[in-house]
C-alpha cells in the first residue's frame, strides 16, 4: 500500500516538474516575442512617413481653436515634420509624468513641449539645440503683501510635479531649510495660477512665457521675485536614441535660425505681450464687461469678413468704444475715421456707431487686399492695421529700410523694428514720404493684438458657461 502511494506521488511530483518546465518555456517564449522599444532613429522616420512627437496641452504648446491645431510648439514641430518630408503625429498629454512616460516607453520619438534644460535632465536625455529661453518667477495675488525673497514666504506654496521647479526649489532649500513647497501631480501651471487667485494657495512658481500669456487674462497676477534665472528650452530626445535624428535637429533648427522662420513664430506668439500694463488690462476687461456687449451686434454683423473680435479690437484701441470720440487731429468715432476715409467708404456721420464700424470694416478689408500677395498671414493683417494707423505710404518706406538692411520686408516681426528709424532724420530724408512718427504704429499694432486674444479667450470662456443645444449624432460603423 504505501509502495503504490509513494509510486503515485512520484508520478504527481514529475508531472508537475513537467508542467513548471513547460510553463516556464513557454513564458521565454512569449518574452522573447516582446520585443523592447527600439530607439527613435531617423530612418525609421522615414521609412514609415510620420514622426511622433509628445507635447502638452496649454496655451504654450499645443490646443485646438476654430481653425484646428494650433500653438507654438505645434507649429514649430509641423515645420521639422515637413522638413523631413513627413506628417506629423501631435500626442499631447495633461502631465509631465505621462509626457516623459512617451518618451521613455518609445511611443514618440521627441518632446516638444517648452522643457527646461536642466542639469537633472541632462543625465537622463539628449536635447535638440535651444529655442528660446525662460526665467521663472514667484507670483503672488495683486492687493497681498509682496514677496522679495525666499525667506518672506508665509503662506503655502506649491508647484508643478516632475517639473523644473522642483529641481530649482531642491537646489534653493540647500541654502533655505526653512522652505517648503507641495507639488501637484494634477494641476498644471495655468491651474495653479488660477489657485492663487482663489486664495486656495498664497504662491506658485511659473515659467515667464507663461505668465506673460496670462496675465492678459488674469491682470491680479502679480511677480514677487525670480527664482530662477533664464534657462534654455529645447526639444527632448531620449538618451539612446540614434545620433541621426539629433544630426537633423541641429540642421533644422540652424535653418530656422538664420531664414527669419524662428523669429516670426516667437512674435507671433510672444512678441506683442512682453509689455504688460496692469491699469490697461484691468480697464479692458472692464469695457468688455460693461460696455462691449451694446456694440457687440455690430461687430458680428459688420466683421463678416474678418473676426467680429478683431474688429472689436481694432474699435477699442482707436476710441475705447465711444461713438463720440475725437482727437486732435480730426479723426472721429468708434473707429476715428478721417473726414475723406469717411466719405470714401460712403459714411455719412463718423459719429452713428454703426456707420463708423461699417466704415472701419471696409477700409480694413482695402487695406488687406492691398497688401502684396506674397507677404503671409497674419503678416498682411498686422501691415494693414499699421497702414491704418501710419498711412500705407510710410509703412513701405520701412519695408525698403528693412530690405536695404538685409531683412525680410514681408516680415512684421522685422518691419516693426524699422519703424522707428522714421523719426530719424538719417533715414527718413531718403524715404519717399518723409518724417513718421514710426514706434506709434508698431504699439498700435500689438496693442490690438493683446486686446484680440483677450477677447477670443474671454468669448470662449463665456460659451463653454453657456449651455449648447444637444446635436443629434450619426454613428458610423467603418
Amino acid at each position: 500500500m504505501i509502495k503504490k502511494q509513494m509510486k503515485s506521488f512520484t508520478k504527481k511530483a514529475v508531472g508537475n516538474q513537467l508542467l513548471a518546465v513547460l510553463f516556464l518555456l513557454f513564458s521565454l517564449l512569449l518574452s522573447g516575442c516582446k520585443s523592447e522599444p527600439s530607439p527613435a532613429s531617423l530612418q525609421r522616420i522615414i521609412d514609415r512617413g510620420y514622426i511622433t512627437v509628445g507635447t502638452l496641452y496649454g496655451n504654450t504648446s499645443y490646443y485646438l481653436d476654430a481653425e484646428g491645431p494650433a500653438g507654438f510648439e505645434y507649429e514649430l514641430a509641423k515645420k521639422y515634420a515637413a522638413h523631413l518630408g513627413v506628417e506629423l503625429k501631435m500626442m499631447p498629454s495633461y502631465n509631465l509624468n505621462d509626457l516623459f512616460e512617451q518618451l521613455n516607453s518609445g511611443e514618440v520619438d521627441l518632446l516638444a513641449a517648452g522643457l527646461s534644460v536642466t542639469n537633472d535632465r541632462l543625465q537622463q536625455y539628449r536635447f535638440a539645440p535651444s529655442y528660446d529661453d525662460v526665467s521663472q518667477k514667484l507670483v503672488f495675488k495683486q492687493g497681498n503683501i509682496r514677496p522679495r525673497k525666499l525667506s518672506d514666504l508665509t503662506g503655502s506654496l506649491a508647484i508643478v510635479a516632475e517639473s523644473s521647479h522642483v529641481e530649482n526649489l531642491t537646489r534653493l532649500k540647500q541654502s533655505s531649510p526653512e522652505l517648503t513647497w507641495t507639488v501637484s501631480h494634477e494641476l498644471d501651471s495655468e491651474e495653479l495660477l488660477l489657485s492663487v487667485l482663489a486664495g486656495e494657495i498664497d504662491y506658485t512658481v511659473v515659467d515667464s512665457n507663461t505668465l506673460a500669456i496670462n496675465r492678459r487674462y488674469y491682470p491680479e497676477i502679480s511677480i514677487g521675485f525670480t527664482v530662477h534665472k533664464a534657462e534654455p528650452l529645447a526639444w527632448m530626445l531620449d538618451k539612446n536614441s540614434d545620433d541621426s535624428i539629433l544630426a537633423s535637429l541641429v540642421e533644422f533648427f540652424g535653418q530656422v535660425h538664420h531664414n527669419g522662420v524662428l523669429l516670426a513664430l516667437d512674435d507671433k506668439y510672444y512678441g506683442h505681450i512682453e509689455e504688460f500694463n496692469y491699469v490697461d488690462t484691468r480697464m479692458f476687461i472692464k469695457a468688455i464687461e460693461g460696455k462691449l456687449p451694446k456694440y457687440q451686434p455690430l461687430f458680428e454683423k459688420y466683421g463678416q469678413d474678418m473676426d467680429w473680435r478683431l474688429l472689436a479690437a481694432i474699435s477699442y484701441q482707436e476710441s475705447h468704444w465711444e461713438p463720440h470720440a475725437r482727437s486732435f487731429t480730426g479723426v472721429r468715432g468708434m473707429m476715428m475715421l478721417t473726414l475723406p476715409t469717411a466719405k470714401q467708404m460712403g459714411i455719412k456721420s463718423r459719429l452713428d456707431a454703426e456707420q463708423s464700424i461699417r466704415g472701419g470694416a471696409k477700409y480694413i478689408k482695402q487695406l488687406v487686399e492691398r497688401m502684396p500677395a506674397r507677404v503671409p498671414e497674419p503678416d498682411r493683417l498686422w501691415f494693414a492695421l499699421a497702414s491704418y494707423n501710419i498711412g500705407l505710404g510710410h509703412l513701405n518706406d520701412a519695408r525698403t529700410i528693412t530690405k536695404q538692411q538685409g531683412g525680410d520686408p514681408d516680415r512684421w516681426v522685422e518691419v516693426k523694428e524699422r519703424l522707428p528709424l522714421l523719426k530719424q532724420k538719417k533715414y527718413y530724408k531718403k524715404t519717399r514720404y518723409g518724417y513718421a512718427r514710426g514706434d506709434e504704429p508698431v504699439n498700435y499694432v500689438e496693442n490690438i493684438r493683446r486686446y484680440y486674444d483677450t477677447l477670443i479667450w474671454m468669448d470662449n470662456q463665456t460659451k463653454k458657461l453657456t449651455p449648447q443645444p444637444e446635436l443629434a449624432v450619426n454613428v458610423v460603423d467603418e
